[in-house]
């Protein structure tokens, strides 16, 4: 697995990382511990050195077990995790960033993942009742304490970016990019290029509509978030399946599979990109890990750009009460 260094950190990562977040909570039932902490060493013996987990997945239980599952390697791997939602009834918005719920949630971190570092620390969603600066305010003395070395946000805009980054530098955002959903191209890539960011995209696999393996017709377990998701009603696939067809046409002529070739595509863009796709199988996992390997063409990047483009997403990608926690 070749590496890369997200931004102008020095902090160094296998070029594509695994999203845990989907062995616990989001895509139907859990997956039994032992499967989890089995997907999980598979990774590492395929050279992804680079884990995400968040306080809210389960909630706790994902950084409990990814932390399980890591601590022979601890010293091989890079955990990233996240803070910033409310876990009190007072908090009517869902999110909760003040600097004392930040501090005691990181403490709760560091216990449940077994390690007294974490290495990468992201908000979860910007909370508008708390000034950006007081929370890189306060991940800055959690960097100078050692509980922390790196500082991330997740789904913020541009003005927060650079209010934050001027208090403590930003190392990464996480934010969803994939050939399904290209919108941070216009003013937020920009903005990483110029103060030296890395990113970080999530769901580079369109939640799986860009494996190929999801039709109009498809249903998902009852606890599934796609069932909630505008992006995934009937109509929102049937409009968007063109865009899946040519990614599996390009696939087949290069010998490759359409979740490869989406995630090839995305590391095409930029050299501090490091896609984070999640799955609960391991030929999954291998097949997502080969992706580093694929070359695409000038004339496929190209083509990949172009058809992408062409598909109108009308749909949101959350639902009003998620929505409003993007791109503050």
């Amino acid at each position: 697995m070749i590496k890369r260094t997200l931004g102008a950190s020095g902090l160094e990562v296998s070029a594509l990382g695994l999203g845990c977040m989907g062995l616990s909570h989001g895509y139907g039932p859990a997956v039994d511990q032992q499967d989890g902490i089995a997907l999980i060493r598979a990774a590492i013996d395929l050279g992804i050195t680079f884990f995400d987990t968040a306080q809210v997945y389960g909630p706790f239980t994902n950084e409990q077990l990814v932390g399980k599952a890591l601590r022979p390697v601890r010293d091989q791997v890079v955990i990233a995790t996240k803070f910033g939602f409310s876990f009190d009834v007072d908090r009517r918005n869902g999110l909760n960033s003040r600097p004392e719920h930040i501090r005691a949630t990181v403490e709760d971190s560091l216990q449940r993942l077994g390690v007294d570092t974490i290495d990468l620390l992201y908000q979860h969603r910007v909370d508008p009742e708390v000034p950006i600066e007081e929370v890189a305010g306060t991940v800055k003395d959690l960097i100078t304490a050692g509980k922390v070395k790196h500082f991330g946000l997740s789904e913020a805009g541009v003005d927060v970016i650079r209010r934050a980054h001027s208090v403590q530098p930003v190392t990464a955002l996480q934010s969803e990019y994939s050939l399904w959903w290209r919108e941070l191209e216009g003013e937020i890539l920009p903005t990483l290029t110029e103060l030296g960011i890395g990113f970080v995209p999530f769901s580079p696999l369109g939640k799986g509509f860009l494996t190929g393996a999801i039709a109009s017709t498809t249903s998902f377990a009852d606890s599934d978030v796609r069932n909630a998701l505008p992006r995934f009603t009937e109509q929102a696939r049937t409009a968007d399946q063109s865009l899946v067809d040519q990614v599996v046409a390009i696939a087949a002529r290069t010998g490759a599979t359409a979740a490869q070739v989406a995630l090839a595509w995305l590391l095409a863009q930029h050299l501090w990109i490091v896609p984070i796709p999640g799955t609960t199988k391991i030929h999954r996992l291998q097949e997502n890990a080969a992706a580093v390997d694929i070359e695409l063409t000038p004339e496929d990047l190209k083509q990949l750009d172009e058809i992408s483009a062409q598909v109108d997403i009308h749909a949101d990608r959350y639902p009003p009460h998620m929505q409003q926690w993007i791109n503050r």
